[in-house]
């Protein structure tokens, strides 16, 4: 069953239940799929996709993977640990129905935006003082603070010139 065309036909004629069960245990332990599997896991908990049907083979002494997200959770990927996967909203705030940061219509939720922010500038932050750190970085901030020394040192020569002409003008 290696012809592409034919897996296709195969996924093709399954109903949206059992396509749902396939892609769930196919991307059970694969990181780079896991916003797939939170977006189905949404719509299969929302009733969208209907109820996953369980297509995991039938062998003795193999654990299968099925759908591990646990009702209390945020709809984020299922951890294996007790703890929440996210914040926990405060009881009679309104939740939407929105998986792997989406909301039903494809629109990032405020807090996949913030969070992606947050993870921006903690990794900027985290840069820069990993560059402060260096030889390299070390000399720029020198030269930096020398500049502004250097800044600081003319502008006073230039108010006193000022206030000095302020003087001359008055005396007269």
């Amino acid at each position: 069953m290696t012809d592409k065309s034919e897996i296709a036909g195969r996924l093709a004629a399954l109903s949206d239940p059992e396509l749902a069960g396939v892609v769930l245990v196919a991307t059970a332990e694969r990181p780079g799929f896991a916003m797939v599997r939170a977006a189905l896991l949404g719509l299969v908990e929302s009733g969208d996709a209907g109820a996953a049907v369980d297509v995991s083979p039938d062998t003795s002494g193999v654990p299968t993977a099925g759908p591990t997200a646990a009702p209390d959770r945020s709809g984020q990927v299922a951890r294996m640990s007790g703890e929440p996967a996210g914040p926990v909203p405060p009881s009679g705030v309104p939740t939407s129905t929105s998986s792997g940061g989406y909301s039903s219509s494809g629109v990032p939720t405020f807090e996949s935006v913030r969070d992606k922010v947050e993870q921006r500038f903690g990794t900027a932050q985290g840069m820069d003082e990993l560059d402060r750190q260096t030889p390299a970085g070390r000399g720029v901030d020198e030269q930096w603070q020398a500049r502004e020394k250097a800044a600081r040192e003319r502008l006073d020569r230039i108010r006193k010139s000022l206030r000095g002409n302020d003087l001359e003008t008055r005396e007269p």
